[in-house]
């Protein structure tokens, strides 16, 4: 399965949980998760469609490559993590204290991922580019 097809679909994976949450959120009267949904909705669904869209417009040639999985999971992977460490911790499931190096590593996993895409882009050449759209 190429690249952007596992975006498109773990993005709307991500849109459904974001989505159940915040209902949920809504019929209890608790927003303590506030955070959490909107880490979901926006690091899993937003960036994830984004990301999609960039690699079937754009990457095409290089959706299989190996950084383009690499980035995939880096980026799928810390979302995930982020996504459960902040309903642990909102939830106040699990102390900060324990959570933080889980975090820290989702964070550094997602902004890897984002530094990865422009890295992908930047050695897509403008010819290349105009090609595919």
């Amino acid at each position: 399965m190429k690249v952007d097809r596992q975006y498109l679909l773990w993005g709307l994976v991500y849109a459904i949980a974001g989505m159940a949450l915040g209902i949920y959120m809504a019929s209890s009267a608790n927003h303590i998760q506030h955070v959490t949904h909107a880490h979901i909705l926006l690091v899993g669904f937003v960036l994830s469609l984004i990301y999609a869209v960039i690699h079937r417009l754009w990457l095409q040639e290089h959706s299989t490559a190996v950084l383009a999985k690499v980035q995939f999971f880096l980026h799928q992977g810390g979302a995930l993590l982020m996504s459960v460490c902040l309903f642990l911790l909102y939830g106040a499931l699990v102390p900060q204290a324990q959570l933080d190096p889980f975090l820290g590593i989702a964070s550094v996993a997602v902004i890897t991922g984002a530094i990865l895409m422009f890295w992908l882009v930047l050695r897509t050449s403008q010819a290349d580019m105009r090609e595919a759209a």
